[in-house]
């Protein structure tokens, strides 16, 4: 492990700094290790680092939390990915309250292809559970991984229904990859390794805490491209979700259901307040994303014509290479300013190269 991903563990480790804390000492300072070197005058100028926590970080006590956790991260078999990573979820680099470390185990790539969160209430029905089977059924041949809690009910019904249909699923915990939570789910987790994994921003030992798993929820809604609540009640966790990815603008739909059952109450008030698009089978989601369906035999792209300027070059080459991106993810990856990445957009959708998709997203035309 490099010497940077030792500083930037040990940053991760340190107590008082969250997520947004870090993201900001690492765009003032340019690297982890460079925070750790730096004064206790120009830590205070980082806006939200006041006196205290600057001490804090001059203490350096996060590199013993730091060895001890890599010392069990090799017996785990876990990896870090750190949001300066290329392997760091893309999708993420736009989110203000997104993690800046995650924990993983398993086989996947957190930028290829598509996403879809299906989460739920922990109390399925029936309806609720052969509906996770169809919807995991219906994307099967779509390019798609699917993401839940692997907490009970339809959580734990996707994920199992993935496995049936060979679709890569992620489970996002509340605790450390070491550590399943329910422990009844920890067959299921083992399986999903070989294609999908688990995913955490907690660090090894962390036990379930109430205060976790709404936090655990954003991240569900920020790897998405899509979120389907399939049942819930009119609170709980699956309407978090849905609140953290109409946030983030992506697209949320949820599944109708009896006027009787209380746990179709939060699916109804979500459609019936139009938090959520009506999900009435896989195709809704298709048109609605425009997405086309997935091909095993990927076409080889024509040349970028000449007239193409740099910057136009690079956004279309971002798009081949990685499908639809939002707009911040462009700005980032392009390193295009706002301004100018929005009239560029507008004039390569006028040539017809690339097509605006809701949520502001963009892809290939």
């Amino acid at each position: 492990m490099s010497d940077e991903k030792i500083y930037q563990l040990a940053l991760h480790l340190t107590n008082g700094l969250g997520s947004v804390l870090v993201r900001q000492l690492i765009a003032h300072f340019g690297s982890a290790q460079k925070i750790f070197q730096a004064n206790l005058k120009s830590l205070t100028r980082v806006n939200g680092i006041g006196e205290a926590t600057a001490r804090i970080i001059l203490q350096k006590k996060g590199f013993i939390e730091a060895e001890k956790e890599l010392k069990k991260l090799e017996t785990t078999g876990g990896q870090l990915l750190f949001y300066t990573d290329p392997e760091f979820p893309s999708r993420f680099k736009s989110l203000y309250d997104a993690p800046a470390l995650i924990y993983g185990k398993g086989d996947f790539n957190l930028n290829e292809g598509r996403f879809v969160g299906i989460v739920g209430t922990r109390k399925a029905t029936d309806y609720g559970k052969n509906t996770c089977e169809q919807i995991v059924e219906g994307l099967a041949n779509q390019g798609v991984t699917i993401v839940s809690g692997l907490a009970y009910g339809i959580d734990i019904a996707t994920h199992r229904a993935c496995l049936k249909n060979r679709v890569p699923t992620l489970g996002v915990m509340a605790t450390g990859i070491d550590l399943i939570y329910p422990s009844t789910h920890a067959k299921t987790a083992q399986e999903m390794q070989a294609n999908g994994g688990i995913l955490t921003e907690y660090p090894l030992g962390t036990k379930p805490d109430f205060m976790r798993f709404p936090a655990r929820n954003r991240i569900i809604a920020g790897l998405s491209d899509a979120i389907i609540v399939v049942e819930a009640a009119d609170k709980g966790g699956a309407l978090i979700t849905a609140e953290y990815a109409n946030n983030y603008n992506r697209d949320v739909f949820a599944v109708p259901g009896n006027l009787t059952n209380s746990y179709s109450t939060g699916c109804n008030q979500l459609i019936r307040t139009h938090k959520a698009q009506i999900f009435t089978g896989v195709d809704d989601l298709l048109d609605a994303l425009s997405w086309l369906p997935s091909s095993s035999t990927p076409s080889v792209p024509p040349p970028l014509p000449e007239h193409f300027t740099q910057d136009e070059s690079t956004v279309v080459a971002l798009l081949r290479q990685k499908g639809e991106m939002l707009i911040d993810e462009l700005g980032w990856e392009s390193n295009i300013s706002a301004g100018k990445l929005a009239t560029l957009l507008l004039n390569l959708e006028l040539q017809g190269f690339i097509r605006s998709l809701p949520g502001k997203r963009f892809g290939l035309a």
